[in-house]
C-alpha cells in the first residue's frame, strides 16, 4: 500500500506557516517600542512601553486624580518624566524600583494604563559587608 503525499505536504505547510510565525514575532516583537524616560519625547501621542525607576509617588492610583509618580533612567537619574496612573498597582511598587509602563505621552505627562515592576535579581553578587 502507498500513501498519498499528499499528507506529507499538508504537514510540511502547516510546519513551514508555524516557522514563519514564530520568526517574525520573534524578529517584530509586540510591536510597542520599549523606551526610557529621556527617550520619550520622540514619542508624543504614540503608544510605548515606558521603563523606568521611581524617584517620586504620590496619590492613590483609584482616586479621580490618579496616583502621579516620577521616573528617571533605570539606575541614571536623567531623563525625568511624569507619570499619571490609574488602575492596579503593583504589590512590588515603590520608590526605587523600576517599573513598566504602558501608555502615551500627552502634553508632557505620561498617561500610564498598565503598570508592573521588575523583580529584583535574586542573583545579582551579595554586597560586600567589611570595612
Amino acid at each position: 500500500m502507498r500513501r498519498s503525499p499528499a499528507r506529507l505536504v499538508i504537514a510540511l505547510s502547516v510546519a513551514a506557516a508555524l516557522a514563519v510565525f514564530i520568526l517574525y514575532t520573534s524578529i517584530a516583537g509586540a510591536g510597542t517600542p520599549q523606551i526610557q524616560p529621556s527617550d520619550l519625547h520622540r514619542y508624543q501621542g504614540q503608544d510605548v512601553t515606558l521603563v523606568g525607576q521611581v524617584v517620586t509617588t504620590r496619590g492613590d492610583a483609584h482616586s479621580d486624580s490618579g496616583m502621579r509618580f516620577v521616573l528617571s533612567d533605570p539606575n541614571k537619574r536623567t531623563g525625568r518624566v511624569s507619570v499619571v496612573y490609574h488602575g492596579s498597582v503593583p504589590d512590588l511598587y515603590k520608590v526605587g524600583r523600576i517599573v513598566v509602563v504602558s501608555g502615551t505621552l500627552r502634553s508632557g505627562t505620561f498617561d500610564g494604563t498598565d503598570l508592573s515592576t521588575k523583580c529584583p535579581s535574586k542573583y545579582s553578587p551579595a554586597k560586600s559587608t567589611k570595612t
